[in-house]
């Protein structure tokens, strides 16, 4: 019996891409892959439908390191999808070679995205992932080269699809076939695909290069401005923002909240200057119920201390001049 290892990641192709393969009695191993921009959720709701052997694997560190820099740059926002997916199938060829499988696969469909899923782009995936002559995309197996698993015979390429373009109706009248009523929808999943994400972190990449996992996950909390000392400011949005901050304070950072008034809290990750703790309390008194002509009290504490402050509101234009 052959053996494939495939990319899942819960969408409807992926599920139909190792349904074509269970047809021919291909013995399936499925990889989902875990960072701080996507999770395997997908993945794993999706495998109750096909009962493979799942396994999930945290890529964050080599991920992040590759989206610094990405050979191919980004998409529209700062998603380096054929790094991504060539990084994705080196690391699912590593495991085809541990568990002694026969080929690589992933649902991929000729032209479905027209940057990341064009002839060309699908080509320098399999080329950069170190392991491009076994890799098949069994929906559109028969619209690409052929691959060494089909020459040998593993896999039956007459058996394969030929579907193409970003019409979803084959795929739609496929899991129908199968039985399939509940799938993911194609669309988001992917943290670097959105646009105002990916200008945090952009900013993070400019400001910050040492920044480490918790600056990444930070990106998804709250109101987020850069000072012109250098300086980030994070204001919670409501009470489970600030829950999120103070879980994940750290000694160096500085937390600041008012005395008198219902405010956010904010904070100013990694510390910074007493212009800086002025300004962020500024901008805390800003989004507090605080009078925004007077000043007010507030505190703040830094490294186990707490310190008080009196300050006015900044103004919503400078603010707006600074938001991230």
């Amino acid at each position: 019996m052959a053996k494939g290892v495939g990319l899942i990641s819960g969408g409807l192709d992926s599920i139909l891409a190792v349904k074509v393969l269970q047809d021919q009695n291909i013995d399936i191993i499925g990889v989902s892959f875990v960072t701080p921009f996507f999770s395997s959720d997908k993945a794993e709701n999706a495998n109750k439908y096909l009962n493979i052997d799942l396994r999930i694997l945290d890529i964050t560190d080599i991920h992040i390191e590759m989206i610094q820099s990405p050979r191919h740059g980004y998409g529209k926002g700062m998603n380096p999808c054929i790094d991504c997916h060539a990084l994705m199938f080196n690391m699912a060829g590593k495991l085809m070679e541990t568990e002694k499988a026969d080929f690589l696969f992933s649902g991929e469909v000729l032209g479905e995205r027209p940057m990341s899923q064009n002839f060309r782009s699908l080509m320098m995936v399999s080329d950069e992932s170190g392991y491009g002559d076994f890799i098949i995309r069994p929906l559109s197996a028969k619209l690409l080269p052929e691959t060494r698993p089909e020459q040998e015979g593993k896999v039956d390429r007459e058996r394969l699809l030929a579907i193409s373009g970003r019409s979803r109706k084959p795929q739609i009248e496929l899991a129908e076939y199968y039985g399939i009523k509940e799938y993911a929808q194609p669309a988001g999943g992917c943290l670097l695909t959105d646009k105002g994400y990916s200008k945090r972190l952009k900013d993070l990449i400019t400001n910050n290069p040492d920044f480490d996992r918790r600056d990444i996950d930070l990106l998804t909390i709250g109101r987020q401005f850069r000072l012109k000392t250098g300086e980030k400011v994070i204001v919670g949005r409501d009470q489970k923002d600030n829950e999120k901050l103070i879980s994940m304070k750290r000694d160096n950072d500085v937390i600041i909240d008012l005395v008198d008034y219902p405010s956010p809290i904010v904070m100013i990750p990694n510390g910074g200057s007493q212009e800086a703790i002025a300004l962020s309390t500024s901008i805390c008194v800003t989004h507090s119920d605080a009078p925004s002509n007077e000043n007010v009290n507030a505190i703040y504490s830094l490294g186990g201390d707490e310190y008080y402050i009196r300050v006015k509101a900044i103004s919503r234009a400078e603010l707006d001049s600074i938001r991230i």
